[in-house]
């Protein structure tokens, strides 16, 4: 199956539930990529990062024969696991950064974690909480950390009930001709490309 095939599937049959116990928010989990990749497109981020939105949760949507809410999953690296041999680095290091970015944020503004949802503060404990300084410095040395940030950014505006959005086809589409190398239309509103 293609890439975009098995992104659409894993939408289709895991994006409809939101998450549950600790991990509780108030969208489900295509509501919640799909707005972030709205954010994204918003702030004018190039398609990679735009795809990054999209997709940078759907390791938690990969069927591991259960989850459990005392552990971290790990969701960035099995979502780059799937994602590594079909799209760019632009793509994968943000997905594969952004639990490190929220890690960062606390560390470089501690009002950053006072405004994090009950369910995003329980996974920052689990995923280690924040960086000490070295990690702080490793962190910000990394190629992509400043799109991982902004990627962290919208992940925690992205929980919003209701805010409407382009469908998954529109984001679908944007995947196929950035992972085809397609030089991409200009955009002049979010959701629509120029002819």
């Amino acid at each position: 199956m293609d890439i975009i095939e098995q992104i659409e599937e894993i939408f289709r049959r895991h994006g409809g539930r939101c998450y549950d116990g600790a991990r509780v928010e108030p969208v489900s989990a295509l509501e919640h990529a799909l707005q972030c990749a709205w954010l994204a497109e918003w702030a004018r981020a190039d398609t990679a990062l735009v795809a990054a939105a999209l997709l940078h949760d759907i390791g938690h949507l990969i069927d591991t024969g259960g989850g459990t809410d005392s552990i971290d999953d790990v969701h960035e690296l099995r979502g780059v696991g799937l994602l590594a041999s079909s799209f760019p680095a632009a793509v994968l290091e943000p997905i594969r950064l952004h639990v490190q970015a929220k890690r960062y944020l606390v560390a470089l503004d501690p009002s950053y974690g006072a405004q994090l949802t009950p369910a995003s503060a329980h996974s920052l404990r689990l995923q280690g909480g924040a960086f000490d300084a070295s990690q702080m410095h490793q962190f910000e040395d990394q190629p992509h950390a400043e799109a991982a940030v902004m990627l962290r950014r919208w992940d925690d505006q992205a929980k919003t009930p209701g805010r409407c959005t382009p469908p998954l086809a529109y984001y679908l589409s944007l995947l196929e001709e950035l992972r085809a190398g397609a030089r991409m239309p200009r955009r002049t509103i979010v959701g629509a490309f120029d002819a």
